[in-house]
């Protein structure tokens, strides 16, 4: 007994099953991986599982078989699932990026620190260039043609943000939702930061609208200083746009 706690799952057999569960090459199954990942809810039909943990057959399988395991929770109302935790999360994100075939969505999150000290440092071309790269890959996993889609990606590629905030997506606040905001946790100096994002319009519309619907204002309870970060995809360039400022 040294009062040192740590995850024992990665230790497990269960987990190798896990892992090789989430590898598995069926329609869907990617994408269901990387919107978990990014804390959002999936679909799933339990119905067409036999009960039996050894055959899988399709994605629904796969993520039922999850939810039999405890690394996934179930809403039977919405008949959805999610990521109960961050341990849970650190294990799908070690699965991935254990995982050739995960490409450049792996390598974006293992690169995500980067990210993140290259938007605290206000470097508005390294991380347009970064989410640039990120995007390459997503689209061949995510339909990558709107808000929400752009919103995963960006989640999936802040994801070591996670040791010093609280991540949330669509945060009420001010007169309206954040699309992505970073809380410090308690006891961290860092600042907070707010990410909106446009399709087809501009980094500069999107500060704008931080600034009109006062989305930052709330957050000076939680840190002194206040990132604002507005992040445009073209579809046409198919490039992206940031804008970087500080209040």
């Amino acid at each position: 007994y040294n009062e040192y706690c740590d995850n024992y799952w990665a230790n497990t057999g269960v987990y190798e099953m896990v892992s090789n569960y989430i590898r598995m090459n069926f329609d869907g199954l990617k994408d269901a991986v990387l919107r978990l990942l990014a804390g959002e809810s999936c679909t799933v039909d339990t119905s067409s599982f036999q009960n039996d943990l050894n055959i899988v057959r399709s994605k629904d399988d796969v993520l039922t078989s999850l939810i039999h395991l405890g690394y996934l929770s179930y809403d039977r109302e919405q008949r959805t699932c999610h990521i109960p935790n961050r341990e849970v999360a650190t294990e799908f994100k070690n699965a991935i990026v254990s995982d050739s075939n995960w490409g450049i969505v792996a390598t974006a999150i293992q690169q995500s620190e980067q990210l993140l000290k290259a938007t605290l440092d206000g470097k508005e071309e390294v991380v347009a260039a970064a989410i640039d790269t990120i995007h390459s890959d997503a689209t061949s996993v995510l339909q990558y043609n709107d808000e929400n889609s752009l919103a995963c990606v960006l989640t999936l590629a802040y994801y070591t943000s996670q040791k010093d905030y609280m991540r949330v997506r669509e945060l009420p606040a001010g007169k309206g939702f954040a699309d992505i905001v970073l809380i410090p946790r308690p006891n961290s100096n860092k600042p907070a930061v707010v990410l909106e994002l446009k399709y087809d319009q501009s980094a500069d519309t999107a500060i704008a609208q931080i600034r009109d619907k006062r989305y930052a204002g709330m957050l000076k309870d939680f840190a002194s200083e206040v990132v604002l970060v507005g992040i445009n995809y073209d579809k046409a360039t198919k490039k992206h746009e940031c804008m970087i400022e500080w209040i």
